[in-house]
């Protein structure tokens, strides 16, 4: 990763805003897409490529035949996805799996950048949201996408494999829903960003069983709704083994890795077993009211900010320190 010039974008054109971006999450999804490890070769034509898909920003120019309540001055969040409309995720309203996608960072270049040009239909207002903490709304909105794929209702229970911050999101989504969850990870530090969410934790120390503790916390059969958001293969195991029959997996972790499982649970418990990608429109628009409501206890999930010309830094500290780093933000503006 380096810090260098790239092209100006221009005006926007119709139906099209610049976005001066303000704030850039660093993710798990980065990490793997810096280090080649999603099956997409380091030679591919998506490289070289400007990262960042979690931000917020400030409106900068409004093009023609955009919405009229989109403002030049405004903050916004930017959802990172277009779809092609076409194939048949996007026929049966799946634009989130298109089979043509294009995300920002990833397919095109995102957000670490002064200014980026963007359909106006990818843009959130925020309001008065720090722009660091509407930064957070991205990875909420995967949250959101999982706790609606794995229909949290009020009153279950609920375990996540993984306190990263998607899987703080997903516990204060299910919380937010009604929910009660267990928060499960090897690192306690982590666990402890929980406690704002209103979460319950389980430290997985040496000789703990994760199964039976977990299944003792949500008595009877065990929890209803199991989140994977680890991205350990071994895990999806783990969450087939503990859900209670009739229950829902939902995998979020991302891995290039085979996953071993007991295929017979998946019948004889009759298991939804479910992936989740991106989130849709309404959803983002969900995530922007959910971190609106929680914004106290999502905030605390930003543990470091630095500014853009360290930002190749950033992403090599965020790696290295994964037990320090809850989530990390490049600023492009001086961090406060």
């Amino acid at each position: 990763m380096r810090v260098v010039d790239v092209p100006d974008p221009g005006e926007p054109g119709a139906g099209e805003v610049i976005v001066t971006p303000e704030a850039v999450g660093l993710c798990g999804s980065d990490f793997h897409y810096f280090l080649g490890d999603l099956g997409v070769a380091p030679d591919s034509k998506l490289y070289p490529r400007v990262q960042g898909h979690e931000a917020a920003g400030i409106v900068e120019v409004v093009g023609p035949d955009c919405p009229s309540h989109l403002r030049a001055g405004e903050r916004v969040a930017i959802w990172p996805l277009t779809s092609c409309g076409h194939c048949y995720p996007c026929r049966i309203g799946r634009h989130n799996v298109c089979a043509n996608i294009s995300l920002i960072g990833v397919h095109r270049d995102g957000a670490l950048s002064e200014r980026l040009r963007l359909p106006a239909s990818q843009v959130f207002p925020v309001g008065d949201q720090d722009p660091a903490v509407a930064a957070l709304i991205e990875p909420v909105s995967i949250a959101v996408r999982a706790v609606g794929r794995g229909r949290v209702e009020p009153g279950e229970n609920v375990v996540v494999f993984g306190a990263g911050p998607i899987g703080q999101a997903i516990a204060a989504a299910s919380i937010d829903r009604g929910a009660s969850v267990l928060l499960v990870d090897p690192v306690s530090s982590r666990l402890e960003h929980g406690r704002a969410t209103g979460a319950e934790f389980l430290a997985l120390e040496q000789g703990v069983d994760p199964v039976a503790a977990a299944r003792e916390w949500a008595g009877g059969d065990g929890p209803e709704v199991v989140f994977e958001a680890t991205g350990v293969p071994e895990v999806a195991a783990t969450a087939v083994g503990l859900v209670a029959p009739a229950g829902r997996v939902v995998v979020v972790g991302l891995s290039s890795h085979d996953a071993p499982l007991q295929v017979g649970d998946l019948a004889y418990k009759e298991i939804d077993l479910l992936g989740v990608s991106c989130c849709n429109g309404d959803e983002f628009a969900e995530a922007v009211s959910l971190v609106a409501r929680r914004r106290d206890a999502l905030a605390g999930l930003v543990t470091h900010e630095f500014p853009l010309e360290q930002a190749p830094e950033a992403i090599a500290y965020a790696m290295q320190h994964p037990a320090e780093v809850m989530k990390a933000v490049i600023r492009l503006e001086e961090p406060r």
